[in-house]
């Protein structure tokens, strides 16, 4: 195992998807967590099973969890996941 999930991490993670990737997550709110009426998303917290967002759809805002596949690794298993999650994503809501 290269890291665990330290909250230094968790924080990169989220800052780098909130900062350079939004779309990514809004899809991961619409696809993976049903809120198919979300117009934004962040992410708050990501662990090794699975990531907080914080959705705002309309008037509504809420968090949900997203649980992975598997039990990640390390980050470099988080980044592998969440690109693959992206890919079926787009398929999904194509």
């Amino acid at each position: 195992m290269a890291d665990t999930f330290t909250p230094e991490i968790s924080d990169r993670i989220c800052k780098h998807m909130n900062e350079d990737h939004a779309d990514a997550v809004l899809l991961y709110a619409k696809a993976y967590g049903k809120v198919t009426e979300a117009e934004a998303a962040q992410i708050l917290k990501v662990d090794s099973e699975g990531m907080e967002l914080s959705v705002n759809a309309g008037d509504q805002d809420s968090t949900i969890r997203i649980a992975f596949d598997h039990v990640l690794q390390d980050s470099e298993d988080a980044h592998q996941t969440m690109i693959a999650m992206v890919k079926t994503a787009r398929t999904q809501m194509a």
